[in-house]
């Protein structure tokens, strides 16, 4: 497996109940925060390379946090992905946050979007990458994998933890076929996606990330599922800090419509379409997202 550049830290916060979250530090050590939250299924390595190296470069203290069932994070469902803002701002605590920007990647988009709709005083701006939309309230949009998920909801509130534990041992077994079986994956992707599972590194961190996360729990993904069919908690229009959106306009996961659909409904955001690009595309422009990072710092 290709190097890629290892987590400055990790280690779990306490965040209440006796849970606890895990997290994985890039960057500068006292730079500027950023939470990072992994797509579905990702977990706190989901940060690609570039992202890592500029982090360094213009004084980023990089944070992906393992959101519960994940990695070293408590099992947990929330009531809503509003609730996880809790979770958020005990991490932020535990860390000597004052203030915070938060990326959420596709899956990760609700959280980010929740932290910044819960959280306005702390978080200075968020940035979403191919984020999921709402299913239900009056943000709904119809469409994509979200909508299939929400129609296996019922079989996945029945089946949520031995499923967690089926696919925790499946991940274990296929850990000697992962490369082949994301070598072969990348070629049923897009050309977009395909270009970029086809660079070394990003595959390393893809497999490094995969296993990371999965190697004591995998019940994020079934949670996950089951809050994107409800209602979030909060609207679009309670996002009242700016929000950056890259959306590929070639999406096959979260339909392109379905980026343009939430921003045209948040109250302060920017959609910045990559032309060509699928579901990872987002993945594939750190410069950009380091550089809206700089901005939304410097406004607030």
């Amino acid at each position: 497996m290709t190097e890629i550049l290892p987590p400055r830290l990790e280690g779990t916060v306490h965040v209440g109940d006796d849970r606890h979250l895990s997290f994985a530090e890039f960057g500068a050590p006292d730079g500027r925060p950023v939470v990072w939250l992994h797509g579905t299924p990702g977990s706190r390595r989901q940060i690609p390379v570039e992202a890592r190296a500029l982090a360094i470069e213009r004084g980023l203290r990089l944070i992906g946090v393992d959101r519960p069932g994940i990695g070293r994070s408590t099992s947990h469902l929330h009531a809503s992905v509003a609730g996880f803002t809790d979770d958020l701002s005990a991490l932020a605590d535990g860390l000597g946050l004052e203030r915070i920007a938060v990326i959420g990647l596709s899956g990760g988009g609700p959280y980010a979007l929740a932290a910044g709709a819960g959280m306005p005083d702390r978080v200075v701006g968020v940035v979403v990458l191919g984020g999921v939309a709402p299913t239900v309230g009056p943000d709904a949009v119809a469409g994509g994998l979200v909508a299939l998920g929400k129609r296996m909801a019922p079989l996945v509130s029945l089946t949520r933890v031995p499923s967690g534990y089926g696919l925790t041992a499946a991940m274990r077994l296929s850990r000697p076929i992962a490369s082949p079986a994301l070598d072969l994956y990348a070629r049923l992707s897009p050309a977009g996606d395909r270009a970029l599972l086809r660079r070394p590194e990003f595959k390393a961190m893809f497999l490094d990330d995969l296993f990371t996360g999965s190697r004591r729990q995998l019940a994020a993904p079934f949670a996950d599922i089951l809050l994107f069919g409800r209602h979030w908690g909060f609207d679009l229009a309670d996002v009242a800090v700016p929000v950056r959106w890259w959306h590929g306009d070639e999406d096959h996961i979260v339909p392109f419509a379905h980026g343009r659909h939430c921003v045209a409904r948040l109250p302060d955001a920017e959609l910045t379409v990559l032309a060509g690009e699928s579901h990872l595309g987002g993945l594939g422009v750190s410069e950009d997202i380091v550089a809206s990072l700089d901005a939304l710092w410097a406004d607030r």
